[in-house]
């Protein structure tokens, strides 16, 4: 019943402890050091098709007896359902209990020998139909528990059917095929389309782009790169077409990293589960030793007798049995990881999402996770120098301008103003400046502030104001005077700011790091309601803040989506990679939000306190019922099937109660 077939005891390097010392608390090293006993539990399947079969047979078996008259028959028919339902589980039981005494030099029991002992002492005393009814229930019962765990096992796979992307290979020819990412070799040449993801690592070897790399550097605005630059796997091209040649080995991509991720949250477990796995053996041989004194008090303090004090030592073994202890957190914990993992948040283990529950501060990159990484335009402004009807005409002049050009500043120009007339303009790019045209005689210039000279008051002013907000402000001119002006800002995703208050109404901390001045860090953190800003990080400072701010307030949450990220990935207490984000910040993250998601983050946590209070609630009632039924045996109010009955009940409750996270929470 309380076979655990991931639970390896190599999990209670809690991370909470190496973070300050540096160590890599991601279980990477930690998975090989499964011993014989924990590596044995691997070989039991609980819920293959000839076992269960066979369980059918014992219960047929169980039930023809029922309809016969007392006798030797009845009894044989009572020890062969007792051998065909429950063969495996007391095979189970011994050979664990060896396994794991001859790896761990002392003995150490497995649960299944006292319900063994217990269906054998019913034998002895003559109660074959308990003992047949013992063995049913528990094996029934350990069938439930092994589907449980499948159940949300399945739902974590099913995950990894997502499918890796495909890349554009050029062949010798001249001619495409479409790849598979995987096949990709150092060398290779690929083709990359306008608004295509960049499959893998490599430089250009022809043709120029606008590349969204957000996901790398977390940078918001998209950098132009030229022939011989470098281009990052998982970055976003512009609207150009351009050749590649791959540099980096396609073993490492993100997907190769998830599916390993999810294996590896199967054999992490919480720290309850881990102290329950190392109790457990200490437990079971309590209530060994504990069972000859029960009986000896049975005969010579209660005066039971012979016959009556066997009975109700059985009686305990089973009572005492801590199956439903050993339920109360793994399957529950299953169950939330796998809800979680339909969501698209991925957690590499159970001890990250018990532990969530517990932090008290939360920080956030800023670019990508708080904003939504791309800039829009935000205020459109022009001098009483031009009439309303003037205006729109040199708006319009203005957008086809911008319409020429590949800056990415240009596409939220152009997205903004989508239903602007077109016109034929031939259009100059003054390269790191701007754009400049002539129409009707006239010459127009779009360009940043410090490209001009001769500027009103009133733009100058309207400009500081804007710029004090965080944004990035454009000039437009006619014949060399300045008419207006466009402001552009990476703006606030909505998600965020119902993540922070969420945060700030559960008494978490919240902080923003960006390497953005601290005006445009400050125009966005008081537009979200951020507690602390931080501004002008370098990348290699975010690790140093991330353990002041542990240091100062406890355990912390860290959300980040680029390379520049992993460091303090590493060092929080449980690091979040943004899924746009890179393979390195998923590394050396504990979850992953595969979208930039933050309402997912949000759910997360409010899943994370009601695993903290199911496995509680569990925990409790497990213990619970061990001593009513303990307490009920002693005054000899307890028959054993009615005994087995409420022991095993109770255990199925507490896998029925984790199964409930399987659901998740009414959002």
């Amino acid at each position: 019943m309380t076979h655990q077939a991931h639970t390896h005891e190599t999990c209670h390097h809690d991370h909470a402890h190496h973070d300050h010392h540096g160590h890599d608390h991601h279980g990477h090293d930690h998975h090989h050091e499964h011993d014989h006993a924990h590596g044995h539990h691997h070989d039991h399947n609980h819920n293959s098709p000839g076992l269960i079969a066979a369980y059918f047979v014992g219960l047929a078996l169980y039930i023809v007896a029922l309809l016969i008259p007392q006798g030797f028959l009845r009894n044989t028919l009572y020890v062969a359902t007792l051998l065909f339902s429950g063969l495996h589980i007391i095979l189970e039981g011994f050979q664990d209990t060896y396994y794991a005494t001859k790896s761990n030099h002392k003995f150490t029991p497995n649960v299944h020998v006292l319900m063994t002992l217990a269906a054998f002492g019913a034998i002895i005393i003559g109660e074959y139909q308990e003992a047949a009814l013992l063995i049913l229930i528990f094996a029934g019962a350990h069938f439930l528990e092994g589907y449980a765990e499948g159940r949300s096992k399945k739902e974590i796979t099913n995950l990894l059917k997502l499918k890796p992307t495909q890349a554009r290979l050029l062949n010798q020819d001249g001619s495409i095929t479409l790849v598979d990412v995987s096949t990709l070799k150092i060398g290779d040449h690929l083709q990359v389309l306008s608004g295509d993801q960049i499959a893998t690592d490599g430089f250009i070897i022809s043709g120029w782009a606008t590349i969204d790399q957000s996901s790398i550097t977390g940078e918001s605005i998209p950098v132009d790169k030229q022939t011989g630059d470098l281009v990052f796997g998982s970055t976003i091209n512009g609207n150009t077409v351009f050749e590649m040649e791959v540099s980096k080995d396609s073993s490492d991509t993100v997907f190769a990293k998830i599916v390993a991720l999810v294996s590896q949250a199967q054999s992490n477990i919480s720290k309850t589960a881990v102290l329950i796995k190392r109790i457990e053996p200490i437990y079971v041989t309590g209530v060994l030793i504990a069972a000859p004194i029960f009986y000896l008090l049975g005969l010579s303090v209660f005066g039971w007798g012979h016959t009556m004090s066997f009975y109700r030592t059985m009686v305990m073994l089973i009572v005492a049995s801590p199956c439903a202890l050993a339920a109360t957190d793994i399957p529950a914990t299953l169950s939330a990881i796998s809800n979680l993992a339909k969501r698209g948040v991925l957690f590499k283990g159970g001890s990250y999402l018990s532990n969530l529950s517990d932090i008290k501060v939360v920080a956030f990159d800023k670019t990508g996770t708080l904003t939504e990484g791309k800039p829009v335009v935000t205020d459109v402004q022009f001098t009483d120098a031009l009439d309303p009807k003037q205006q729109k005409q040199a708006l319009n002049i203005f957008v086809n301008m911008e319409r020429k050009s590949n800056h990415p500043l240009a596409d939220a120009i152009t997205a903004h103003f989508k239903d602007e007339p077109i016109l034929d303009i031939e259009v100059i790019n003054l390269i790191g400046s701007g754009l400049s045209a002539r129409y009707d005689s006239r010459s127009y210039i779009i360009g940043k502030p410090s490209v001009f000279s001769d500027i009103n008051a009133d733009i100058q002013s309207k400009t500081r104001q804007l710029e004090d907000d965080g944004k990035t402000v454009i000039y437009l001119s006619i014949d060399s005077s300045v008419v207006g002006l466009i402001a552009i800002q990476d703006i606030p995703k909505q998600s965020a700011a119902h993540a922070i208050q969420y945060f700030k109404d559960n008494n978490v901390h919240t902080v923003m790091l960006t390497g953005d001045a601290k005006q445009t860090g400050e125009a966005i953190g008081k537009q979200l309601g951020i507690d602390e800003i931080i501004a002008n990080v370098l990348p290699e400072d975010k690790a140093t803040i991330i353990t002041s701010l542990q240091s100062k307030h406890g355990p912390i949450a860290m959300l980040g989506d680029g390379v520049n990220d992993a460091p303090a990935l590493v060092n929080a207490d449980i690091g979040v990679a943004m899924g746009d984000g890179t393979d390195i910040a998923i590394d050396a993250a504990d979850a992953v939000l595969m979208e930039n998601d933050l309402s997912k983050f949000v759910y997360t946590h409010k899943l994370s306190k009601k695993l903290r209070r199911v496995v509680i609630q569990n925990i409790i009632f497990a213990m619970g019922v061990v001593v009513f039924l303990l307490i009920m045996n002693i005054i000899g109010q307890m028959d054993m099937w009615f005994a087995v009955l409420m022991h095993e009940g109770s255990t199925i409750l507490v896998i029925l109660s984790g199964l409930r996270l399987l659901k998740g929470i009414q959002e």
